[in-house]
């Protein structure tokens, strides 16, 4: 099966679904990753006195190192904007994530649940323009992606860390994928290969936030109980 990560920064895909992808990876999964930014205007850039260009530089050798530890199959950093995707006609982000999809061909597309878990713009932005590629592509008759999950959290509690970060409710979770220490050790590795993003990872508490298990929801599907893998019950 091939699953396809969509997100809008490099580290969203460490920031919690990293756990996910390394047990998917070990399940013998392809897994690939396409970011539409390069993070570059993160405010780390301020404190480190460049500018966006050369922090875009940064971490995309720092997303290299985490395509890596996680064993992605494929990984692919595009150009857009940072932090401006809302300014964007949204057509415009749809054909370059259109076009990745084809390039891939994936069975399952993931990309950020309606809340974005932490609200970010681009997250937002992110999910429903991969949202609407994936209608319009089901709408044609287009043989994949067959599946479209959004990663999620789901906690009772607002967690420790400084940011406001949003969780799904229960029934809404349709998968949860189980991850081994091995798989969380890689989750931890990954995070660390952001060196120049380690005091904003110490201040969402990240490490001690995220567990073993990672939920899911799967779009216009509804699984009670929930699926263990993104591709069970998947069909033909």
């Amino acid at each position: 099966m091939k699953i396809l990560y969509i997100f809008p920064h490099p580290d969203d895909e460490s920031f919690g679904p990293a756990p996910a992808i390394a047990a998917q990876r070990r399940k013998g999964h392809e897994v690939y990753l396409f970011t539409l930014t390069k993070g570059e205007a993160t405010k780390q850039r301020f404190r480190l006195g460049i500018d966006k260009k050369e922090m875009g530089q940064i971490r995309f050798k720092e997303m290299q190192c985490v395509e890596k530890v996680l064993d992605l199959n494929g990984m692919t950093v595009f150009d857009l904007p940072d932090d401006n995707l809302k300014e964007i006609d949204p057509a415009d982000i749809e054909e370059v994530i259109r076009k990745q999809i084809e390039k891939i061909a994936p069975d399952v597309v993931v990309t950020y649940a309606i809340h974005g878990v932490s609200g970010f713009d681009d997250h937002l932005v992110s999910h429903a323009v991969v949202k609407n590629v994936y209608c319009d592509m089901k709408r044609e008759g287009k043989s994949y992606p067959k599946r479209l999950a959004f990663f999620t959290r789901f906690s009772e509690d607002e967690g420790d860390g400084k940011f406001n970060l949003r969780s799904s409710e229960q029934e809404d979770i349709d998968c949860w994928v189980e991850a081994s220490d091995e798989d969380y050790q890689k989750f931890k590795d990954a995070l660390d290969c952001y060196e120049t993003y380690q005091q904003v990872i110490e201040d969402s508490n990240v490490k001690e936030e995220v567990g073993y298990r990672v939920p899911f929801e799967i779009f216009q599907e509804n699984f009670d109980p929930p699926l263990s893998d993104l591709g069970e019950q998947l069909g033909d």
